[in-house]
């Protein structure tokens, strides 16, 4: 299926790893001009860049304050003269084991930075392209936490709730201006959030004293699937909601989790 994403142009947040990684290669793969914002330039990321040289720029950046968010932007306009897709995959999760009482205002201003503010930085810089453009598509990487409350990572529940909450707000301004906004919201993917020394699994490992392939296998067992989702797999459905394929699709979210959520 031709996705007629070939000329178009990208910006991806959260581009080195994971999730952002496979948004930023299946865009380069479908014919997009991909800017790819990260904190840090990966060799994966790298490696990417290398393969699509001309098509694909790489952006050193920090969304924490609006003025990364415009630099990444502008790198795109000008680089290949616009923006046509946003994809916001900027997130992070630290599981706070201590309980609601002992997370800081700082815990909970970080938690609500990088999985609410870097996406409502990062649309604010890009708006006014898309709308010079007449259209063009805006996709939020949200999580099924958000529906399932966890009081093991508050901050990250409660910022990516938010997130899901202003995808929708903004889909009723902007869909008459051509502007489709929808959410992919995974469940447990296969990434290094997971793995990672600070990670979830060692994390709650430390904590709790438990074996991590056996956290990791009890944890693959909530999916009806009986496995995490792949990176590429999240990339495909992101793919999809940017492409003309999915014109009427907005305001929605999406789950990509395996059956976890069981109720309609």
């Amino acid at each position: 299926m031709d996705l007629h994403l070939s000329g178009r142009v990208a910006v991806v947040t959260g581009a080195s790893r994971g999730i952002g990684l496979a948004v930023t290669r299946a865009l380069a793969e479908e014919g997009a001009s991909v800017v790819a914002g990260s904190r840090t330039l990966t060799p994966e990321l790298l490696g990417v860049a290398d393969s699509f040289s001309g098509r694909l720029r790489t952006v050193t950046v920090d969304l924490s304050d609006q003025s990364g968010a415009d630099r990444l932007v502008s790198a795109a306009v000008q680089t290949f003269g616009g923006v046509d897709i946003v994809v916001n995959n900027v997130g992070g999760v630290r599981p706070r084991m201590g309980g609601f009482l002992s997370i800081t205002d700082e815990d909970w201003n970080w938690g609500l930075d990088v999985n609410l503010m870097t996406a409502v930085r990062t649309t604010r810089a890009a708006l006014p392209h898309l709308e010079r453009r007449g259209g063009g598509n805006i996709v939020n990487v949200s999580t099924v936490m958000s529906f399932l409350a966890d009081p093991d990572v508050y901050d990250y529940t409660a910022g990516k709730a938010a997130l899901s909450n202003f995808t929708k707000a903004l889909s009723k301004e902007v869909g008459p201006k051509g502007i489709r906004v929808n959410t992919v919201s995974p469940g447990p993917v296969e990434t290094d959030m997971w793995t990672r020394e600070d990670g979830i699994a060692p994390t709650v490992v430390r904590a709790v004293g438990v074996d991590q392939d056996a956290f990791l296998k009890e944890m693959a067992s909530r999916m009806v699937t009986g496995r995490f989702t792949k990176p590429e797999e999240v990339a495909d459905l992101v793919l999809f909601l940017a492409s003309d394929r999915a014109g009427n699709v907005h305001g929605s979210d999406f789950f990509i989790d395996g059956g976890m959520i069981t109720t309609m």
